[in-house]
């Protein structure tokens, strides 16, 4: 079977929007007290870098990396949402390029480990099998609440932001588009992440999913528990509530994000602008170093129109 024609057995939880909704009240509910620090070591005559934090999700102080052009702006303006285990790099072409970007550190990144910290491996299974306290619910609303901060940002042209991000960073590209797709015109989502859980877990035995094989071999009763969980932070059940023109790139040798997964997601995103782009042979990189002028040309598109 070519991985284009594989499917996928999630369902959506019949409480699905009321589980997000009440996710998103709580987090909402938080003040962002957002901070804006420069950064002197890392700031140079073409490009501003500040160091950023706020309140998330119970009161989690996560943050990131803000990077502009120097200059009043206002200039358009993206999230770029992160890998799953390294802290996010300060992307100075961005800037250059006349974009500013904010890079996320969602929960357990960066500062905000002595309030949130599982470990890596961990923060996949952390809470694994109830759905209130799993890892992802925080790590999804650090997400949005970020894509909030973006908005109050200095030098951002709200009218034109976009999100990007590959990996988990494609998954929680995924989750802004879903819940706040109304001020995205545009998205970049490279090897999904966090799409069709369970049936990842059987298309690969590479980490990070393999967190997931570990757990059930220690706790093989609990697989019920699990799929109820994942299925309510599953991408594939996001992908429908994202409208705003999207471009995804996939590799076909990609052992971490398998591409069955990757074509299901594609399949099931509720924009009617959405271009997908498979690299064969390319593994996880999902063919990003050929891709990368594509993902320009689509922003620009959008940002700089």
């Amino acid at each position: 079977m070519h991985p284009s024609d594989y499917g996928t057995a999630v369902q959506r939880p019949a409480d699905f929007d009321r589980f997000w909704a009440q996710a998103l009240a709580e987090a909402e509910a938080v003040p962002l007290n957002g901070r804006v620090e420069r950064s002197e070591y890392w700031s140079t005559a073409e490009v501003q870098v500040y160091r950023v934090s706020f309140n998330s999700l119970g009161e989690v102080r996560v943050g990131g990396w803000y990077v502009t052009p120097s200059g009043p702006g206002p200039f358009p303006a993206q999230i770029f949402t992160p890998g799953y285990i390294s802290d996010p790099a300060i992307h100075f072409g961005w800037a250059r390029e006349g974009y500013a970007t904010l890079m996320l550190a969602h929960r357990g990144k960066l500062g905000s480990t002595s309030q949130w910290n599982p470990g890596y491996p961990g923060v996949l299974t952390h809470n694994i099998t109830d759905k209130n306290t799993y890892s992802y619910r925080g790590i999804y609303m650090d997400a949005v609440r970020g894509f909030d901060l973006l908005l109050t940002l200095p030098k951002v042209r709200p009218d034109r932001v976009a999100a990007q991000g590959s990996s988990q960073g494609g998954a929680l590209t995924t989750v802004v588009c879903a819940f706040r797709g109304e001020r995205i015109i545009a998205a970049v989502a490279g090897a999904p992440y966090l799409t069709g859980f369970m049936e990842a877990i059987r298309l690969t035995r590479s980490y990070p999913y393999e967190e997931i094989n570990e757990y059930l071999r220690h706790y093989p009763a609990r697989v019920d528990q699990v799929r109820d969980t994942l299925a309510y932070f599953d991408c594939h059940n996001l992908a429908p509530m994202v409208k705003c023109p999207i471009l995804v790139n996939i590799g076909m040798q990609d052992d971490i994000c398998p591409p069955e997964t990757g074509f299901e997601y594609f399949r099931r995103l509720g924009s009617d602008q959405k271009e997908l782009k498979v690299y064969d042979p390319a593994g996880h990189d999902a063919g990003r170093h050929v891709n990368d002028a594509l993902i320009r040309a689509h922003l620009a598109r959008y940002l700089k129109a």
